[in-house]
């Protein structure tokens, strides 16, 4: 995608020096003068020291602010341009360019942190204050078109995790079906190996033991040994009584 630039430079703020207004006054715009030179020498570390310094006198406080989130911004310290953007744009003696100027460049310092919605709102302010600014208007536009995609992507993304979670929901149910299966198996196992168990112990007590009787059979047989021995010993009995016929033989 082709890299797209931010319309405007982030031009300072200068101030006239003048000795009428005092020392204090004098200190502060002087400042804020060799600020301003470091900064269009691009030396951006060395007039945020001098638009600090400007901002402590408590002096022109509007200009010392936002040429010292112009040194931020040029330094890639949004967040704190961002900060002394809002705290510029909160005072009281700004003018309508000064705070279109400010909200501009608010909205810039947004959408380099990619937060597209708040340089959308910013942006509207910079060019509700000053209709003409034909660069607050290209930013704006830029701003609302990454918004688009930014909001496309986190719902495609949103989706996308919601597919996870569906599948992730799949894979526990699967999970969980895989791991009763299993349990109803093995119990299934268990109890094929007890019904198994049982069944060869009742063989065992069952199983007729060779060249052995069993105490039933026993007194079966000893009782009938006895019935037959009484049938003998009556046989014998009636025969002895018995008397025997001799024959005469004459």
């Amino acid at each position: 995608m082709k890299k797209i630039i931010l319309k405007r430079l982030f031009n300072v703020f200068a101030i006239t020096l003048f000795i009428a207004n005092g020392v204090k006054a004098q200190s502060s715009k002087k400042l804020i003068h060799d600020g301003n030179q470091k900064y269009e020498q691009k030396k951006y570390t060395e007039a945020e020291v001098d638009y600090k310094k400007s901002i402590n006198t408590k002096e022109n406080p509007f200009i010392g602010n936002y040429n010292l989130g112009n040194a931020y911004y040029q330094q890639g310290k949004f967040d704190e341009a961002k900060q002394q953007y809002e705290t510029a744009s909160g005072i009281k003696s700004v003018n309508k360019e000064q705070l279109s100027r400010t909200y501009h460049n608010l909205g810039n310092s947004y959408i380099k942190n990619k937060k597209y919605e708040e340089g959308v709102q910013a942006l509207k302010q910079a060019l509700k204050l000053n209709p003409k600014d034909n660069d607050t208007r290209y930013n704006l536009a830029y701003a609302q078109a990454m918004l688009q995609q930014q909001q496309k992507q986190e719902q495609e993304s949103d989706k996308n995790q919601e597919k996870d979670k569906d599948k992730e929901k799949d894979n526990k149910k699967k999970e969980k079906e895989d791991k009763n299966k299993e349990e109803q198996q093995k119990n299934q196992e268990q109890n094929q190996q007890q019904d198994q168990g049982k069944e060869d112990q009742a063989k065992k007590e069952n199983k007729p033991n060779k060249g052995k009787i069993s105490k039933e059979d026993a007194e079966k047989i000893l009782q009938a040994l006895n019935n037959d021995e009484k049938k003998i010993q009556k046989k014998l009995s009636v025969k002895q009584t018995t008397k025997v016929q001799i024959e005469n033989e004459w």
